[in-house]
């Protein structure tokens, strides 16, 4: 090639780079034309693909990516065949308007993506590396690009002939009552809130001049409320494709489509189907970088599943296939009715969240900010209660679909590299968007995989053994406790499960998980852990005893309370103060001195992880250096979303704000901090922070101590005053 085309091919490749594409286009197309066959030309081609998409030219992007793939460079022709399936889902009509919105790959926001987004960052680097790198930089971007290829996976093999799982005809039992409950559970809250809310409405129209409360909402919500779920959940399909749609830019993909990521999901898919006798499952994809899997639907006959661009990228083709069978396993036993109501219920919940959060950051009077954005926040609270409902059922659910996935597929070591693969991705797409994105925790109840706990064991991975991160979950008898209020059940007690499955088949599993007996830990440990909890039931325990010494001596004529049984909140009094006592004998433990000679710094993080005997009242103190990510401004006023992103990995952070102070944490989220704290090992490891400090010297101090016994000695006064009030 001539040292003028040669500078042209830079010219352009460096124009595609700052989004000048028109400009790229334009030098591009001379060089591919004149040079079509070299390296030179093929590159300026991928250039082009890349330029064509992003400016709106879609037709032209798929026309030059099939010439593509009918290249002799096998590499160039699997870029071409990949990227042409984004680009042909749901191609746009030849009517629509065009408009250049400067795209950003895999971008998260509130907007709703183009087709051209699911060109990734990597692919865009690949196609302008330097001409002698094109070889190895297109192989880099096969599946797999995350952290992933930093570990060395076992690839243990699967099964080729299984006798099916043992099971009863009553296995599914506990799970159709979970589901019934969850329903009930989501009815009886959004009744609870409709009423707390008319009654708010009714009580301020009552106190204004000239304005009457409104009747309707003194009636009886139960029956049109249950009408409205029943509705919503037989229109379920149909609204969730609208919203998947026009807010996660969800888009159709054919069989022909998926078959290109993996062959054996297809397979998968039309056996059981035909065996069923369902028709094969609609098929859907979203634009996001981080693997993601969920279906939803009322009926099998039309199930929808939806996976992200992401899970096909990363995942290999028998892993694919693994998680399409769990969702085939959410459709068989019928648990994702319930879910898709939750979602449609929800969904909406969550955006006036976002929504009202945006409209605050906008408000410049600081009076008007912090009153739209406690509104914001407490959507936030409603949200995550409403969410709550289905907690107990989502963690469940991913035990059955999991024992399902492997019995359809004979591959339970697929399945293992699948969810861990799951939990690294989702731990890189929240290192590169510096923040848990909307779309992530709005869908978290449904993924297969909760993003909490992927943060510290999807980004720790590459730096300690998979069978040393995840023994606690699966060894500490008391790890279940905490996983009350989490989404979904613990990464290593379901690996652990599955590679019992593989063991039992008599192959080499994919994580050698010690099948020992639980370790022992001490019970005082525990004990003192959920202190303030136990002391509620002791607190009424202590009513009890005070009425029967009531009794007694009212029997024998010694003693005459009679505020005792005319009125019965003294047990409300005994259950505050039993809870407060149960506070303050744990705060000192809770909360230990941190000496400066004892601190653990980050390169003791991935043990501190890895200890299968710590419960969070066994904190270690730790001074963390690196970097504060989470989201900006209303949206995280409540701290919801705060991690420490160190060498070793991401850690979850937990903050408690004094109230009224000029500086906010928020202000220095994407600056690099120093964090000191108490760290708990949980389902979720976190760091209670007692100061953060960042690297001008500002220092924000976190009183999660000071607000513990400001708690404690709060309702204990209230209990005291309940009882003497008689």
């Amino acid at each position: 090639m001539s040292s003028h085309l040669e500078s042209s091919l830079e010219a352009g490749l460096t124009a595609l780079k700052q989004e000048d594409y028109q400009t790229a286009i334009a030098i591009l197309e001379v060089v591919a034309a004149k040079e079509q066959s070299t390296p030179s030309g093929i590159q300026a081609s991928i250039g082009l693909v890349v330029a064509y998409g992003r400016s709106g030219n879609i037709p032209g992007a798929i026309a030059l990516c099939e010439t593509l793939t009918q290249s002799n460079n096998l590499q160039v022709r699997d870029w071409a065949v990949r990227t042409l399936i984004p680009l042909t889902i749901r191609r746009p009509s030849a009517s629509a308007p065009v408009v250049d919105t400067g795209f950003v790959p895999f971008d998260n926001s509130l907007s709703t993506p183009d087709p051209v987004n699911f060109i990734s960052p990597k692919e865009l680097d690949n196609a302008v590396a330097p001409t002698s790198e094109l070889g190895s930089a297109m192989v880099q971007v096969s599946r797999g690009q995350s952290k992933a290829h930093k570990i060395n996976w076992r690839q243990a093999p699967r099964t080729k002939v299984w006798q099916p799982l043992p099971k009863s005809k009553f296995d599914l039992i506990p799970l159709r009552l979970l589901a019934f409950g969850t329903f009930i559970a989501l009815f009886w809250v959004m009744r609870e809130l409709l009423i707390l809310v008319f009654g708010f409405i009714n009580d301020i129209l009552v106190k204004l001049p000239f304005l009457e409360p409104i009747q309707l909402f003194y009636r009886d919500t139960t029956p049109w409320l249950l009408a409205l779920l029943f509705i919503l959940m037989g229109i379920s399909p149909w609204l969730l494709d609208w919203l998947f749609t026009n807010l996660y830019g969800q888009r159709e993909i054919d069989r022909e489509g998926l078959n290109l990521y993996s062959h054996e999901a297809v397979r998968v898919l039309h056996r059981y189907s035909h065996q069923r006798g369902w028709k094969f499952p609609k098929l859907r994809i979203l634009p996001i970088a981080a693997p993601l899997a969920i279906t939803y639907g009322n009926l099998p006959r039309n199930a929808r599943i939806v996976v992200s661009q992401g899970l096909l990228q990363q995942l290999a083709d028998d892993e694919i296939a693994a998680i399409y069978a769990t969702q085939l396993g959410h459709i068989r036993h019928w648990d994702f009715m319930v879910m898709s109501v939750l979602l449609l219920v929800t969904i909406p919940v969550y955006r006036l969240y976002l929504n009202l959060s945006n409209l605050a950051d906008g408000i410049s009077l600081q009076f008007g900010r912090m009153l739209v954005g406690m509104v914001a926040n407490l959507v936030y609270l409603v949200w995550c209660l409403l969410t709550g409902t289905a907690l107990l059922n989502s963690q469940v659910r991913n035990y059955y679909s999991d024992r399902f996935g492997c019995d359809l597929t004979g591959n339970p070591n697929g399945l293992v590299r699948a969810l861990l693969k799951i939990a690294i991705g989702v731990a890189g797409d929240i290192e590169k968007q510096q923040q848990t994105t909307w779309q992530l925790e709005s869908l978290n109840i449904l993924a297969p995989v909760g993003y909490q706990q992927s943060l510290s064991i999807g980004s720790i991975a590459p730096n300690v053994s998979f069978e040393s991160l995840l023994m606690w979950d699966y060894l500490n008898p008391y790890s279940r406790w905490f996983t009350i209020n989490n989404t979904h059940p613990m990464i290593g007690d379901r690996v652990y499960r599955l590679c019992k499955i593989a063991r039992n088949w008599n192959i080499e599993p994919e994580i050698y998980i010690d099948l020992e007996q639980p370790l022992r830990v001490k019970r005082q440990s525990f004990l003192l852990q959920i202190a303030p909890f136990v002391g509620v039931p002791l607190g009424i325990s202590f009513a009890v005893l005070i009425w029967l010494v009531w009794h007694l001596a009212f029997a024998l004529k010694i003693l005459n309370l009679k505020w005792i049984y005319e009125d019965w909140s003294f047990i409300t009094g005994c259950l505050l103060i039993g809870f407060s006592i149960g506070t303050l004998m744990r705060i000192n433990s809770f909360f230990p001195q941190i000496k400066g000679q004892e601190v653990q710094t980050e390169e003791r993080l991935a043990n501190l992880c890895a200890n299968p005997s710590a419960l969070p009242i066994d904190c270690i103190g730790v001074r963390l250096v690196g970097k504060l990510l989470g989201r900006r401004g209303t949206s995280n006023l409540l701290g919801q979303d705060l991690m420490l992103h160190c060498n070793i990995g991401l850690v979850k952070l937990h903050h408690i704000s004094w109230g009224g102070q000029s500086v906010h944490i928020q202000d220095f989220i994407g600056r690099q901090v120093s964090v000191t704290g108490w760290f708990r090992r949980s389902a979720t490891p976190w760091i209670d922070i007692q100061t953060l400090q960042s690297q001008s010297g500002k220092t924000i101090n976190s009183p999660h101590p000071i607000w513990s016994t400001v708690l404690a000695v709060a309702t204990e006064a209230w209990g005291a005053y309940i009882l003497l009030r008689g």
